[in-house]
């Protein structure tokens, strides 16, 4: 009942107090997500890239707004020569640094630091047509208007189910998070899709932090782990993932964070539980 009290109180709160959730009501956009790969799925001739991990992005032909439908604050330059149509991206800097991204973006005013970042783009869409001659608008405009802060995401054909893990793996040895399969002639659709797959060897799920444990050796002073408490009511420790500047200044007790997980033990706590993120759109 704990943590699902908290769950509210942090939905209540925003919701009165954020003036960017009431912006969302009108704003949100309606993004296509995609559903999760199983093996013995065929995907042979499907596209796929990689699925790179920053903070989702929709451009609407005038301002950049997250998926929950929070306005981004990027320099004028950054969005210089983007196009008069709807683009769906990733906000991201490399591999492994989501929080460095997200402590970017999340800024109320423009700054410098926004020159890290770069637009990946994976769809246009308000297109009409395909997946293939959507990605391929993309292309064509920025060959013609090129930008220093946008990458139109390369698609590669996908041959079969061992190309694909294969592809997979590479990636995951370059500490990228995982693969989007793109079915061909598919269209955008404003929710979770069959069309739009996702593929990685690691699960994602969300906990309350209910107690900042202190560090020891590098860490004395500072963070070490935090516990946290999933919804239904079981606690662990979570000590790696952050970053010095997280063990610095660590989530506050009661925020909402989002880690990575490799399956559960049989009493049902995550297997090598990882920080990723503090959930800010709450």
């Amino acid at each position: 009942m704990k943590i699902l009290f908290t769950y509210l109180l942090l939905l209540f709160t925003t919701a009165i107090f954020s003036p960017y959730i009431i912006l969302a009501k009108d704003t949100t956009p309606k993004a296509m997500l995609a559903q999760k790969w199983e093996p013995g799925v065929n995907v042979s001739g499907w596209l796929m890239s990689e699925k790179f991990d920053g903070v989702r992005a929709y451009w609407d032909g005038k301002q950049l707004f997250s998926r929950s439908g929070l306005v981004f604050h990027p320099p004028l330059w950054f969005t210089e020569g983007f196009p008069s149509f709807a683009l769906d991206g990733e906000l991201w800097i490399g591999r492994e640094r989501f929080s460095d991204t997200l402590s970017i973006v999340r800024k109320k005013k423009p700054h410098d630091g926004w020159a890290d970042i770069r637009f990946m783009i994976f769809d246009t869409p308000e297109i009409p047509g395909g997946f293939e001659q959507r990605i391929r608008t993309a292309q064509e405009w920025f060959k013609v208007s090129p930008s220093l802060y946008a990458v139109v995401i390369e698609q590669e054909i996908c041959q079969n189910e061992k190309h694909l893990l294969q592809r997979l793996k590479e990636i995951e040895s370059l500490n990228g998070e995982g693969i989007i399969l793109r079915k061909p002639g598919s269209s955008y659709i404003n929710r979770r899709s069959n069309a739009m797959l996702k593929v990685k060897s690691f699960s994602e799920a969300e906990a309350v932090v209910v107690e900042h444990i202190s560090g020891s050796g590098r860490n004395k002073g500072r963070l070490g782990s935090v516990l946290v408490e999933l919804l239904d009511g079981k606690r662990f420790a979570i000590g790696s993932g952050f970053s010095d500047h997280d063990r610095n200044n660590p989530p506050t007790i009661g925020s909402l964070i989002t880690f990575k997980h490799y399956g559960f033990t049989e009493s049902g706590i995550p297997r090598f539980a990882t920080f990723k993120a503090v959930r800010v759109d709450y």
